[in-house]
């Protein structure tokens, strides 16, 4: 019963969010220096990228692109885009240095020095976002206690059964676990998906070179600024990430590489996270409990919340009805035990085609000899 309570909660605390809400003050459009750190480029990339040239902010606004070789793709991309859009301050720098293990945060270290605003806005290549996002996700950082706003973010429709997996998780369950997590603390750590922070507080962490042998960059970024004392606010406004097709054993690494780097991050928390499997600790009670009609009807108004509270979580945050949400949580959960299961058989991970150990504090080194 206590999984079942537990997921009546992320639907309490998911309710109560005012996501998606539209908060833009008029008389606050502070000058924003966006950071964006690419490699390579597929279908989705310049519908991507062109969402943050066509943004409707009243401030300036300054893009740099940063790539780590002239020889890359996406130049190709970033070049017709600021071709497109003259009007806008956009340049495309190459970061040819390597300065650590995180190429991406190699890339920020390196944009960084070049940035001109006092805001600084740091979103991955495959992020999507609404024409006003800036607009409303500045907002909170008119209060001087904010050092960074990050966003929810939502997974677009999904072509096959892997993505459809890997985007209830987000959709549905993902958001809600961490408004679940802030009613019993302050947030101490950021999303990735889209993050704006003031130089001020980047500087009192040392930049963004502190991040350089981290893969949970993000987290590490969010959890350095809140032990300064700054709070981490959520904007309601969603982005959204936008990818080609996987496979299943992409998404597979994908949910592994994921979970193994937060079991060393946030050893605890993610140990007993299992107990909120809404599907997992029914089928325990059915399988070993006596076999009696009480247990039966535990069992199946278990599974029920679940997946009444999947479809509910899913249609809050994407705005559409689907009634695979209700099964897609089942089979989510029962995927998710295995994957929890993995995350304490080794700390290998891959990421950007390269194997990683990730170490205690969630430091990567490069792994030689692994087979993935």
């Amino acid at each position: 019963m206590l999984s079942a309570v537990l997921v009546l909660w992320q639907v309490i605390v998911a309710a109560r969010f005012p996501l998606h809400q539209r908060s833009a003050s008029p008389e606050f459009f502070p000058a924003i220096s966006l950071l964006k750190p690419l490699k390579g480029c597929d279908e989705k990339t310049l519908e991507c990228l062109r969402s943050w040239l066509e943004q409707q902010y009243a401030g300036p606004l300054q893009i740099l692109f940063g790539v780590a070789s002239p020889d890359d793709p996406v130049c190709a991309l970033v070049r017709q885009l600021i071709a497109e859009h003259p009007r806008i301050p956009a340049q495309l720098v190459i970061c040819g240095e390597d300065l650590g293990p995180n190429s991406k945060v190699s890339q920020l270290v390196q944009l960084e020095r070049i940035a001109q605003h006092e805001i600084i806005c740091v979103s991955d290549a495959d992020v999507w976002v609404p024409p006003d996002f800036l607009s409303n996700a500045v907002v909170p950082l008119r209060d001087l206690a904010v050092g960074l706003v990050n966003s929810f973010y939502r997974f677009a429709s999904a072509g096959n059964f892997a993505m459809r997996w890997e985007a209830f998780a987000v959709n549905a369950d993902f958001w809600s676990q961490v408004l679940q997590s802030r009613s019993l603390k302050p947030m101490d750590f950021a999303l990735g998906a889209a993050m704006l922070l003031t130089r001020r507080h980047l500087a009192a962490i040392g930049g963004f070179a502190v991040l350089v042998n981290h893969l949970a960059d993000d987290y590490q970024l969010g959890n350095r600024i809140a032990r300064q004392g700054a709070r981490i606010a959520l904007s309601p406004v969603v982005v959204e990430c936008r990818s080609e097709p996987l496979s299943f054993g992409q998404v597979w690494s994908h949910q592994l590489r994921w979970a193994r780097t937060i079991r060393v991050c946030q050893p605890g928390p993610f140990f007993w996270s299992v107990l909120g499997n809404g599907s997992f600790w029914p089928a325990v009670w059915l399988v070993a409990g006596p076999a009696t009609t009480t247990t039966s009807f535990g069992v199946g108004l278990c599974l029920a919340s679940r997946m009444l509270a999947g479809l509910y979580l899913e249609r809050r945050m994407t705005g559409q009805w689907a009634v695979s949400s209700s099964a897609m949580a089942l089979v989510k959960d029962t995927l998710q035990v295995a994957v929890w299961a993995l995350a304490f058989m080794g700390r290998q991970v891959k990421w950007r085609g390269v194997s990683y150990q990730v170490e205690a504090g969630g430091r990567m080194v490069r792994w030689a000899g692994v087979r993935d």
